[in-house]
């Protein structure tokens, strides 16, 4: 394995491909108890048509996360409640890009992860287990069409893109999950839940060659056909639409307003750009940041104000969002204030505290066991170390942040999703 130092934070992690593919990633933690495990395939609520066989083939909205439930079926009763009479604490979950399986233990490490590893490369369902989980699956997804915090983020998706199967909800619709069969699921699984398509990424005290050894003893020993995905036609710099509202049981308004943003390219230059737009997100509306204390003052925002940028495979969005008694205010506010940012520039006192907090925050992060899993999960799936971040940071400057509120923050890539009161008008 090759062994990788990072001495600006103090950090070790052990990399290696094995002959079937798949990734592996080894983080020592001597003198812990606990040991963290996560298994994780880069197939998400996105990948809904993709070639097999040499032919595209079109599958429901939903049916990752469908695959997420019944991959905890196994021949001989339920992974779940096996890892958890081994004292393990498992759990799943599906992401637009991934969808990931994890346990954490502190006693029969091995044995765990050799259970994680069995039963999610290895299916098993028939068409009455699947038809049981229909039901299942369709309560979840109601409660979900009833939260107004997760409908004011699906309204903004489908704003912000025209065609990226991101505006897609991650567990799709009832309509369209009543359409997944036990064959659709399997040529899902073979398709996506091949060792060149996952990685493997254990952090504890843990002997990093036995993990591998373990490995290749319980997985297959050759990958699959590589997928090829079709997310659609390229979208455009202009939101498919300014602003979407409905009414549902909320005290006050609650809103997100997104800035559609170029998507970077993949590897340590993706990785560069989420550092500089979320130091872009926090210069321009942070807790510090002029605007909110003037939103605050006025009444128009409350201590709940915040956002964030995030990237999916293809797509990339600023976003913040709260309760305001006049959404649309607060969204006018934060475009007339990227406006003049772009053209004044940036203060150069905060961009360095701003620069330094959120390097510190970084460096936090890395103190948790799952947080390490999930963020060199990510980095392997997007081409990037998750770990350069340290290296970075000294790298990015006021110009940076500037260039990119000029290109990204203006009102054409801007939308306002609101959930409202049952008795405001739109």
């Amino acid at each position: 394995m090759r062994k990788d130092l990072y001495p600006e934070i103090g950090e070790v992690v052990y990399r290696t491909t094995l002959a079937n593919g798949l990734t592996v990633a080894v983080v020592p933690k001597e003198g812990f108890a606990k040991t963290y495990a996560m298994f994780a395939t880069k197939y998400g609520g996105m990948d809904m048509r993709f070639r097999i066989g040499g032919e595209f083939l079109d599958t429901p909205a939903g049916i990752a996360h469908y695959l997420e439930h019944k991959m905890f079926d196994t021949e001989e009763g339920n992974a779940l409640q096996e890892l958890a009479m081994n004292g393990a604490e498992p759990n799943a979950f599906t992401s637009n890009a991934m969808t990931a399986y994890y346990f954490d233990s502190t006693e029969k490490f091995e044995e765990n992860l050799r259970i994680l590893l069995s039963f999610v490369s290895i299916p098993y369902f028939t068409e009455e287990s699947v038809e049981k989980e229909r039901g299942i699956i369709a309560q979840e997804i109601r409660m979900v069409e009833d939260n107004p915090e997760w409908q004011v983020y699906e309204q903004l998706m489908q704003c912000l893109y025209r065609n990226h199967p991101a505006r897609v909800p991650v567990a799709g619709t009832v309509e369209s999950i009543s359409r997944i069969t036990a064959k659709t699921l399997y040529d899902c699984h073979k398709m996506f839940y091949t060792p060149s398509n996952m990685i493997l990424t254990v952090v504890g005290a843990v002997d990093p060659e036995r993990i591998c050894a373990i490995a290749e003893e319980i997985l297959p020993k050759e990958s699959g056909e590589e997928a090829v995905r079709d997310y659609g036609e390229e979208e455009s710099a202009a939101v498919a639409e300014k602003e979407r509202s409905r009414h549902m049981e909320v005290a006050m308004p609650s809103f997100l307003i997104g800035f559609k943003c170029t998507p970077p390219e993949s590897g340590a230059a993706e990785l560069k750009n989420s550092l500089i737009g979320e130091i872009a997100c926090d210069m321009l509306m942070g807790d510090s940041s002029p605007l909110f204390n003037r939103l605050y003052t006025e009444g128009l925002i409350n201590a709940g104000f915040g956002g964030g940028y995030d990237l999916i495979s293809g797509t990339a969005m600023l976003y913040a969002g709260g309760d305001s008694r006049d959404p649309k205010a607060v969204r006018d506010a934060v475009v007339e204030e990227a406006r003049r940012m772009a053209k004044e520039g940036i203060d150069s006192d905060r961009f360095q505290k701003i620069l330094r907090g959120n390097y510190g925050e970084a460096l936090r992060g890395f103190n948790s066991f799952e947080n390490i899993a999930l963020l060199l999960t990510e980095g392997c799936f997007r081409g990037y170390d998750a770990y350069g971040f340290a290296s970075l940071y000294s790298t990015l400057t006021e110009e940076d942040v500037r260039r990119f509120i000029e290109e990204n923050l203006t009102e054409e890539r801007c939308a306002l999703s609101m959930i409202l009161p049952t008795e405001e008008e739109v």
